[in-house]
């Protein structure tokens, strides 16, 4: 039996929402966490279970616990947090302040910020490299990727940390989120008021466009083979298909309304996509008969081909709380048994 669990980042009632997922087509929500005022972006965990989600209202990030399902801690950072990232040797975190046109650099181990640089108008979301060299960051309201160099805080050196390159998007593209492919070859970038996605080629910082034919890009991830990039296209409830190597879009896939973030779980190939629309929203295209808003839409990756418009996949449903807009994966089972039990009686103890 598996052990993994779907958190869902719930904007409008400042909590993560829980899911349990112990096998295919066997989920179940298990708790709401109370979070800060307005949490945007998905929650990164290290791999010990702790989990940095940014706060936007309230210029914090809050640490929540994977084990013992609550909130630890509250990080004053810049202000409208509305990003981060996790440096792989998990002792600094980056976030994307989008108020003050800056990003924080955070001490994970003494919990506090410890830098800001300045940066373009509006920083969204972002993703850092594997080796933990280069962060790369969505400009959202001067239409370019931010590449930082991370390089000097593998040993330490905070004050080294510095925006090296900006990589230009289409003025009114406005770049909200991206993904780095498996290969770590191509970044994907999902532009909001551009019908198009930029891909940016990591190594000569060079880019390409993939037409999509509808504005509304929010968030990108991966078939299971690396084959594939979903994207998230809200404006028409449809996640597209795009060929990673020949850059082609392949197909679409109706979803729930308002889709937002999104993540596959390579283990069953299922996706899961945030059904983000508020009760005002008024949808440019049909979601999938049913599929509400507030919920998350899963889809069998497996029941039809993703290189062709052909078949009808197989779905599920699983309401969430108010305003999903991100949702992410941890596997429990990454903590050793005695260590969880510790915890959840440690927490226990506190109540």
């Amino acid at each position: 039996m598996r052990n993994i669990q779907l958190f869902s980042t719930d904007t409008d009632d400042g909590v993560i929402s829980v899911v349990a997922k112990t096998g295919p087509r066997e989920h179940r929500t298990v708790q709401q966490i109370r979070v800060g005022n307005a949490p945007r972006g998905g929650v990164k965990f290290t791999s010990t279970g702790r989990g940095f989600v940014c706060n936007t209202s309230q210029n914090t990030l809050s640490e929540i616990d994977a084990v013992s399902l609550r909130e630890v801690r509250r990080i004053e950072v810049g202000h409208g947090p509305r990003g981060l990232g996790v440096l792989p040797d998990e002792k600094y975190a980056v976030v994307s302040n989008s108020g003050s046109d800056t990003v924080s650099i955070v001490d994970l181990q003494a919990n506090v910020e410890v830098r800001q640089i300045g940066v373009g108008r509006d920083p969204r979301h972002m993703m850092i490299t594997k080796d933990g060299r280069w962060a790369y960051v969505c400009i959202w309201g001067d239409a370019y990727v931010s590449k930082i160099d991370l390089s000097g805080l593998l040993d330490g050196d905070v004050e080294s940390v510095r925006e090296v390159t900006r990589i230009p998007v289409d003025d009114q593209a406005h770049p909200y989120s991206l993904n780095i492919d498996p290969s770590g070859r191509r970044a994907f970038v999902a532009n909001t008021q551009a019908t198009f996605t930029t891909v940016i080629d990591l190594d000569t910082d060079t880019t390409h466009r993939v037409e999509l034919g509808h504005i509304g890009g929010r968030g990108v991830a991966f078939s299971p083979d690396g084959r594939y990039t979903l994207i998230t296209v809200e404006s028409v409830n449809r996640v597209y298909v795009v060929d990673v190597e020949s850059l082609e879009v392949t197909r679409d896939i109706p979803v729930g309304p308002g889709p937002r973030g999104l993540v596959v779980d390579a283990e069953d190939s299922t996706a899961y996509i945030t059904n983000f629309a508020r009760p005002t929203f008024i949808a440019s295209a049909p979601s999938m008969p049913g599929f509400a808003s507030n919920s998350l839409t899963m889809v069998d990756l497996k029941s039809a081909p993703l290189d062709r418009q052909e078949g009808e996949f197989d779905y599920e449903e699983i309401p969430v709380g108010y305003g999903p807009c991100s949702v992410v994966m941890f596997d429990l089972d990454t903590i050793p048994e005695d260590e969880r039990l510790d915890r959840l009686d440690e927490a226990e103890s506190r109540r």
